[in-house]
């Protein structure tokens, strides 16, 4: 079984300015998550795209075994992430050839572990999965405290439970999508133009490890994460 990882790190960031190569900890943001690919030792090959030349030769500097150049119209700020890692895996495919599984590693969620990346994996492979997505336990449920407003400003919750719940706790279990890791068969994500398939998967991450750098509050926290041992 081959096994690709790719990594998607454009120039542009409207929360935190060049941030896949600002120093955290002190080290390029990006170069975590190719050492925890690396760590894994599940990759044939790790490849970064990016539409910045700095960003690709700080990959190749720090473990990459490969890099793509990021069409810029995929390196917007309204761009989708999913037509990238497309790109990027089919770009290396025509270095490599054809590989069955793809992991796709945020750059900008540097607290996750090895085994986060092995335990995604494992939940495809010991499913019918097309896919597996990564997510934290939510801190607000639509069935109790998160709300919509209607056409006249009337507020409601966003799934009105069947039945009265009294506690968040108490309502059925709700997940935040955490950006991390994304484990795809080939054949799912080049048919698939939505992230969610009838069989995708969630693997669950605990909060600590869930953290991603959005802005420069996300940033700030995740140095002190850092920096008090938690890396």
């Amino acid at each position: 079984m081959k096994i690709l990882c790719t990594i998607c790190a454009r120039a542009g960031s409207k929360g935190v300015a060049n941030k896949n190569l600002r120093l955290i900890n002190s080290k390029p943001l990006i170069v975590y998550s190719i050492q925890q690919a690396q760590a894994t030792k599940l990759f044939d090959q790790i490849v970064v795209s990016s539409d910045s030349a700095d960003i690709r030769n700080v990959a190749l500097a720090n473990g990459a075994t490969f890099v793509v150049e990021r069409p810029l119209e995929m390196a917007t700020d309204t761009a989708p992430k999913l037509p990238a890692i497309r790109h990027c895996a089919l770009s290396a495919e025509k270095k490599f050839g054809n590989f069955d599984i793809i992991i796709d590693l945020d750059a900008t969620a540097p607290l996750r572990d090895p085994e986060d990346i092995i335990g995604a994996l494992e939940l495809l492979t010991s499913t019918n999965a097309d896919n597996v997505i990564t997510g934290t336990p939510a801190h607000r449920s639509p069935y109790f405290n998160l709300v919509e407003t209607d056409a006249n400003g009337i507020a409601h919750l966003s799934k009105p439970p069947q039945v009265t719940v009294d506690r968040r706790q108490d309502s059925p279990q709700c997940f935040d999508m955490n950006a991390s890791i994304y484990v795809w068969r080939r054949k799912a994500l080049l048919e698939n133009e939505s992230l969610f398939t009838v069989s995708t998967r969630l693997f669950v991450m605990p909060p600590e490890r869930s953290h991603d750098i959005d802005s420069q509050a996300d940033f700030e926290m995740v140095e002190w994460m850092m920096t008090k041992g938690k890396k």
